[in-house]
C-alpha cells in the first residue's frame, strides 16, 4: 500500500511538471526513473524507458511511450492510494464528520 502512494504521488509530480509553467526535462526524468524503480521493472524496461528519455531530450518534445507509460501505471493504481496520495479524503469519512453536527448547533 505504501509503494502504491509514493507511485502516485510521482505521477502527480511527473503531470503537475508536463502541465505546468516549468516543463524540466530533468523533472520528468527523474519522476519516469523513479516511478520504475517503484514498481520494479526489469533492466529491458529501464533501458527502453531511458532511450525515451534520451529522444525526448534530443527532439525537444516528450515522447508518447513515455506518456503512456506514466498512464498505464496511474490505471494500475488502487483508487484509495491515488486518494491518499492527492489529499482526497474518503465521502463516507466526511459524511460521518457533518453527521455529529446537528442543526441545533447551527
Amino acid at each position: 500500500m505504501a509503494g502504491e502512494i509514493y507511485q502516485a504521488q510521482v505521477i502527480r509530480n511527473f503531470f503537475e511538471t508536463i502541465t505546468g509553467p516549468d516543463r524540466n526535462l530533468t523533472r520528468i526524468y527523474m519522476c519516469v526513473v523513479s516511478l520504475a524503480k517503484l514498481r520494479l521493472e526489469p533492466p529491458e524496461k529501464m533501458a527502453a524507458l531511458m532511450e525515451q528519455l534520451r529522444k525526448s531530450r534530443e527532439k525537444r518534445e516528450l515522447s508518447v511511450d513515455l506518456l503512456d507509460y506514466v498512464c498505464s501505471a496511474a490505471v494500475e493504481l488502487e483508487m484509495t492510494s491515488v486518494q491518499t496520495a492527492f489529499g482526497v479524503t474518503d465521502i463516507r469519512k466526511a459524511t460521518q464528520d457533518f453527521d455529529r453536527v446537528s442543526i441545533d448547533s447551527l
